[in-house]
């Protein structure tokens, strides 16, 4: 199978996990990406445990973003690792990079050194504030964003405090919108323009996914407040506690609440003006709500399931994580799949969500080892001799994983 990005040369120098999310997905689409590290430690996340995959093994954090890469070890304060730095610039379509300002401009990997390496080149620069703005020189860590963004103050219970996401979603986000910038950049050059220096912000980034919060916030002047697991804008839609458990009611438009109050054997609610529109609802969620909340609460949530089911109302139980990941829609949908890496070690890991109609899903690569492809690399990328190896090998330039 002929991948979309296959011949596509990326360089992901990036670490933790916005970068490395957004190289992952773009290993998963086909190109070969070159994860350029530091001798001895590597990316931070693979310490980042427990849990490790038995045996000495990796940490999972560090497997969530690194499959189907390679792992170049390669000292960029040495002189001579940014010499073999630049001639990998040199050779490569796309380069990731979230450095702090200060080791961003001694590596050289500002838009106009990247431009007179390699015109082109398409390059994404990840943050935590971006590389204008009163905040550029402020590192991003995804708790300060979430907290600045706005995202905390819009999440958590109505009278608790303000919550984070249970992931580090700003990072995620940022590395999607990373990925989607890069594609644009490889789209606009092969039709004749040169490469693009992208500047990704964790917070912009983050600011961005508030969409209808934020956009109701622009519009009213007003500041949003905390709606728990409710919405803003729709009733119901929501958790509702079953008698055995926990489903949601995600009621979009009055059809849907037509459907729902003959299943609940609850037509005065549909005949209520109180509760005939979504509006109306809205504005009368403490009425309805608590009723709501009373009703769902004297059946388990199988048989809810089941009349929601037939009544065909948007509803879903809520599962939990370890059910999600070994059921069968993440089966049909290869989410899971069984990888072997360099050490022989099997262990399961996340798949790629893209899927292409009528062609074999790929298994991907393990995530590497540390230095496990430095040499193979620079053969490959550089046509670098056996020599040359051997001295950057012996000045430890570069680190040649021994083992996994």
């Amino acid at each position: 199978m002929s991948l979309p990005l296959a011949g596509i040369r990326v360089l992901d120098l990036s670490r933790v996990l916005a970068g490395p999310v957004c190289c992952q997905f773009l290993a998963d689409l086909g190109a070969d990406v070159v994860k350029v590290e530091r001798p001895g430690t590597g990316d931070d996340t693979r310490q980042w445990g427990p849990p490790f995959v038995e045996g000495d093994g990796p940490s999972a954090y560090y497997l969530s973003a690194n499959r189907g890469k390679r792992s170049l070890a390669l000292d960029l304060d040495q002189p001579s690792g940014r010499a073999v730095l630049r001639r990998l610039l040199e050779r490569a379509d796309v380069m990731v990079e979230n450095f702090l300002p200060a080791a961003r401009e001694k590596f050289g990997l500002s838009p106009e050194r990247l431009a007179a390496i390699n015109p082109r080149l398409v390059s994404a620069s990840i943050s935590g504030f971006g590389r204008i703005g009163p905040l550029a020189d402020q590192p991003g860590y995804d708790l300060v964003i979430q907290a600045t963004s706005g995202l905390m103050s819009i999440t958590g219970e109505p009278d608790g405090v303000p919550m984070k996401v249970g992931v580090a979603l700003s990072d995620i986000i940022a590395g999607l919108y990373a990925a989607a910038s890069v594609l644009a950049g490889l789209v606009g050059r092969s039709t004749g323009q040169p490469g693009r220096a992208f500047d990704l912000a964790l917070a912009d980034c983050t600011l961005a996914s508030l969409v209808n919060v934020a956009q109701a916030a622009l519009v009213t002047g007003e500041r949003p407040r905390r709606y728990g697991n409710a919405h803003a804008q729709i009733v119901p839609y929501e958790v509702f506690a079953t008698s055995d458990g926990h489903l949601v009611l995600a009621v979009g438009n009055d059809r849907q609440w037509q459907r729902f109050c003959a299943v609940a054997s609850r037509q005065e609610w549909a005949n209520d003006p109180r509760f005939a529109t979504n509006p109306a609802r809205v504005r009368n969620r403490d009425a309805l709500v608590p009723a709501i909340k009373a009703l769902v609460a004297t059946m388990p949530t199988d048989d809810w399931l089941r009349l929601l089911d037939e009544a065909e109302v948007p509803h879903a139980a809520v599962l939990p994580l370890d059910t999600v990941l070994t059921g069968q829609q993440a089966a049909a949908r290869e989410m899971v799949v069984e990888v072997q890496d360099r050490a022989g070690r099997r262990y399961h890991l996340l798949g790629s969500p893209v899927h292409w109609a009528g062609e074999t899903r790929v298994i991907p690569a393990a995530p590497p080892a540390l230095g496990q492809h430095s040499e193979e690399v620079l053969r490959e990328w550089l046509a670098t001799s056996d020599q040359e190896l051997v001295g950057l090998r012996a000045s430890r330039t570069i680190e040649q994983a021994s083992r996994s």
